[in-house]
């Protein structure tokens, strides 16, 4: 007996001393998780980056999960009306605000957003209050080719490409207004939203695209086809325009050489505001997220300057951390490609007004681009048309 009470003593004795010995370290249940979209291509930079957080916050263990992007909203809907949602979840600005609207998101203070653009954080509020903090952007830029547009002013505006038109050999651009948000973002560049969409400034607009249709400076495609189609016809030199990503210059070069030969780029076209458009990854943390102020931590290191320039260098994405954004790798070009990043980059800083997620979003979309359509082909008067389209939105 007394053996048996010294053998459970000494037990006792060593599981106390593993216990003041070794630091604590949480358990599974514990660990704030982390869902990222699409992002498995780049597994070394985001598994170095956990590593290292994970090294300067010894208490914090991190479970990455990469979504595809396919089932991100879906998983994300599922997981945050659940009692055990990820702590950090990457998502774009429109499926943020949507879950924002519902109630589902954290609340984060802006007095941790002194790292970022200011313009980029007051894009993702939401009724004036931030749901989000950003990751990395995009912002499209003016492919245009050298050749097919010699000794003709270069464009700044709509309006001044629709100007120089008749001046080009071939159609000047395929603006895809009919696919997805494109026609509400020029709008948004001239001050129009769905809420003024029949106003005299949103005819004109339309009119002015509507004239281009039926001119011939655009193709008949335009009304169907997409920024894919687009590219095709600027590599085959049929358009003298093309309004994309930076990261487009690659497919040319890879896919068309000689048109890339004769490629340039310059700002994107803007409205009577002036401002640009661009496009956001976000964090957004639930609601119901057990390690809310963890997953902020982890959030603001993901976006601190040296991973977000060692991101920027891996994907050719543009930063949000003003630090980053002052780098030489954002400010100075000697080649084409890197030429695009700098002038998008410099587009980050007049991108307000920018265009506002609403409820029913696709179903304005729709709305919007169904007008377009019946627009471009002449079925009534544009007011008509638009007054139409005003009464079904507000109906939304």
């Amino acid at each position: 007996m007394k053996n048996t009470l010294g053998k459970i003593l000494l037990i006792l004795c060593t599981l106390l001393f593993v216990v003041i010995t070794f630091p604590y370290k949480k358990s599974n249940s514990d660990e704030l998780v982390f869902w990222t979209l699409q992002m498995n291509d780049f597994a070394p930079y985001m598994n170095k980056v956990i590593e290292e957080f994970e090294a300067k916050n010894r208490n914090i263990k991190i479970k990455w999960v990469d979504v595809p992007f396919s089932e991100g909203e879906k998983r994300t809907l599922a997981s945050v009306l659940s009692d055990n949602p990820p702590d950090l979840i990457n998502l774009n600005p429109d499926f943020s605000a949507l879950l924002a609207q519902r109630g589902a998101l954290y609340e984060i203070d802006e007095k941790y957003c002194e790292q970022y653009n200011k313009s980029v954080i007051n894009s993702l509020k939401y009724n004036g209050k931030l749901y989000s903090l950003p990751w990395y952007a995009t912002s499209a830029i003016t492919i245009y080719n050298k050749k097919l547009s010699a000794n003709i002013k270069q464009p700044l505006t709509y309006n001044e490409i629709f100007e120089i038109a008749p001046q080009l050999g071939t159609y000047v651009m395929l603006p895809n207004i009919t696919e997805n948000d494109t026609m509400l973002r020029i709008l948004n560049k001239y001050g129009v939203t769905p809420e003024n969409i029949n106003s005299e400034k949103s005819v004109q607009i339309f009119e002015m695209f509507k004239n281009a249709y039926l001119k011939g400076y655009i193709p008949k495609e335009t009304i169907t086809q997409t920024h894919r189609e687009a590219l095709e016809k600027y590599m085959a030199e049929k358009i003298v325009f093309f309004q994309a990503g930076a990261n487009f210059l690659n497919m040319i070069k890879e896919n068309a050489p000689s048109t890339y030969q004769n490629t340039d780029v310059t700002y994107q076209l803007t409205g009577d505001l002036g401002q640009y458009d661009f496009s956001l990854m976000n964090f957004v943390i639930p609601l119901k997220a057990k390690h809310k102020e963890d997953a902020i931590k982890f959030a603001l290191f993901l976006t601190n300057y040296e991973n977000q320039l060692e991101l920027g260098k891996l994907t050719n994405v543009l930063a949000v951390n003003n630090l980053a954004l002052k780098d030489d790798f954002y400010n100075k070009h000697n080649d084409l490609l890197s030429k695009a990043r700098v002038i998008s980059a410099k587009q980050l800083d007049k991108i307000e007004p920018s265009l506002k997620t609403s409820r029913n979003q696709k179903e304005i979309n729709i709305i919007i681009n169904t007008a377009v359509q019946q627009i471009l082909l002449n079925k009534n008067s544009t007011q008509k048309i638009l007054d139409e389209a005003s009464e079904k939105l507000n109906q939304l």
